[in-house]
């Protein structure tokens, strides 16, 4: 009996002292729509009438998590006006280290907010920005404020210059064309060890981007690109010219030719969007053609 109770009191040290597995990082998806949200401020209409009483039926805004399950670490890719939330399920088992900012358009940044002394106090958050939009907050309360008593720290992005995350991770911002009222638009794309992943949830049209655009979106395993709108004419009453995003009938056809070497996922869905009707036969055929809608925490391992 002695010597048995020794042997599984050795096998269970073993087991305790064993280095923890390799888990690979990745992508989780923290919101996948438009700025305003589903249900959006001022809609009764069919889109969102049945959401306004069910909370099962609100949508996030759009926002990536990048976690490293081996470090605990974690990085978050826009900051909107569902921070709250989204901070929380971020941070059960992680720690932010950075938070990622893609242009000034309200539904991106605001949430930054929660940064400042009148909620978190946090303490020189590093947040990471392009140079436009490193002015934008400079120069503009409340952000400056942020800045001043050093709730964040300014980390100022350079076109293409990939930054380190850890050993495992690294990150590029890609200057895209968009409605720049008060800074550049850039996307992301994200390495880990096996995979990577391109992040682009706004841009005017694609074949405005001076790049190689099909060449650019291949060179990842999978890619997450701004499916705004489904089709002209969603937006009744309003000029859809003066809010341009590539509509995603026009993007399943712009992809065709590579849609079989890289995994395509629309996200950044409006309000009116079909496809946030996951029973809705647009997305049953979308997912025909080939291509996918993202979901609340879907992951994308790296």
């Amino acid at each position: 009996m002695i010597r048995n109770n020794l042997f599984l009191t050795i096998f269970l040290l073993f087991i305790s002292c064993s280095p923890s597995p390799i888990e690979n990082p990745y992508i989780i998806v923290l919101g996948t729509t438009q700025d305003g949200g589903a249900p959006q401020a001022g809609c009764n209409k069919k889109c969102c009438i049945n959401r306004w009483s069910n909370s099962k039926k609100e949508f996030f805004v759009t926002s990536l998590g990048i976690v490293d399950p081996n470090s605990n670490e974690a990085w978050m890719i826009e900051a909107t006006p569902d921070f709250p939330r989204q901070h929380n399920q971020l941070t059960k088992e992680n720690k932010i280290k950075g938070i990622f900012i893609t242009h000034a358009h309200i539904g991106h940044y605001s949430g930054l907010m929660h940064l400042g002394r009148e909620t978190m106090g946090y303490k020189n958050m590093p947040l990471y920005t392009a140079p436009k939009m490193t002015k934008f907050l400079q120069t503009n309360g409340p952000w400056s404020q942020l800045i001043n008593l050093k709730n964040v720290k300014i980390n100022k992005l350079k076109e293409n210059k990939e930054i380190i995350l850890n050993k495992r991770l690294t990150i590029k911002p890609l200057i895209v064309p968009h409605r720049d009222e008060f800074s550049e638009t850039v996307g992301f794309q994200i390495n880990g060890p096996s995979k990577s992943l391109i992040f682009i949830p706004d841009i005017d049209k694609w074949n405005k981007w001076d790049v190689d655009v099909l060449g650019t979106i291949k060179e990842n395993d999978y890619a997450l690109l701004d499916g705004t709108f489904y089709n002209e004419g969603e937006l009744p009453g309003r000029n859809m010219s003066e809010i341009p995003h590539p509509f995603i009938i026009e993007s399943i056809e712009y992809f065709k030719e590579i849609k079989d070497r890289v995994d395509i996922n629309f996200i950044h869905f409006n309000h009116t969007n079909p496809l946030l009707d996951p029973a809705a036969e647009k997305r049953k055929k979308l997912m025909e053609e080939g291509y996918g809608a993202t979901t609340l925490n879907q992951r994308f391992e790296l």
